[in-house]
This record gives structure tokens, C-alpha cells and sequence, in this order.
């Protein structure tokens, strides 16, 4: 987890619970256990136990590339997307000032003021 001064690791996770709540449905779990179960099989093909044995980043992330196009991490990503940032608290944390057309838009509110990209 990257430490910020803006959240503790249990809100950090707080963050995440809510914006996973969404899948706590039959059909959405039948969805993820499927999922999860891709994810471990494509990590046993490259040599690990499971997927949440894979300690690299960069071994996680040539497992999930390989199936991003699937409906699974589609709507993971999607849900994930629109879940946090739908959290307002979670905005300065990510350095969003909100919506800004009641503002003026962002052309006056400094758009291009971003220093950690």
C-alpha cells in the first residue's frame, strides 16, 4: 500500500470495501469465483501456487494484462473506477478537486497544475 497523509491503511481499505459492495450479489459472486479462479489458473501456468502467492508487481500485471479483455476484468475495473471515484473523501487523495463547470471549468481553475504526473 503507498502511504499517503491523507488516509490510514484501515481507511484506505474502507475506500475499497465500499466500492466493491457492489458485487455482493449471487450473480456478481458466481462472476468473481470464476474470475478468481482464471486468475489462479493462468498464475499456475507460470509457475505459482495461486495468484496471491505472486509477490511481484510486474508478474501480477502480465497476469491481469493477459485477460484484460474479459467481461471478469472489465467490470472489475469498471466497477473499481466509477466505485472510488464516485467516494468524494477519496478525492484529495487522488488530487481530483471535483466537478468544476460550476466553477468556471478547468481552463481557469489550473487543469494543467498536476505535479506528480
Amino acid at each position: 500500500m503507498v502511504a499517503t497523509p491523507f488516509a490510514t491503511k484501515s481507511k484506505v481499505d474502507e475506500y475499497y470495501v465500499i466500492a466493491v459492495k457492489g458485487y455482493d450479489s449471487d450473480g456478481a459472486k458466481d462472476m468473481i469465483a470464476e474470475g478468481v479462479a482464471a486468475l489462479d489458473t493462468s498464475a499456475q501456468a507460470a509457475g505459482f501456487a495461486d495468484y496471491l502467492s505472486v509477490g511481484w508487481e510486474s508478474d501480477r500485471v502480465k497476469l491481469l494484462t493477459a485477460m484484460e479483455e474479459t467481461g471478469f476484468f472489465r467490470t472489475i475495473r469498471g466497477g473499481l473506477v466509477t466505485g472510488l471515484y464516485n467516494q468524494k473523501a477519496v478525492w484529495p487523495i487522488f488530487g481530483y478537486e471535483g466537478e468544476s463547470f460550476s466553477q468556471g471549468g478547468y481552463i481557469d481553475r489550473g487543469f494543467d497544475d498536476i505535479n506528480w504526473l
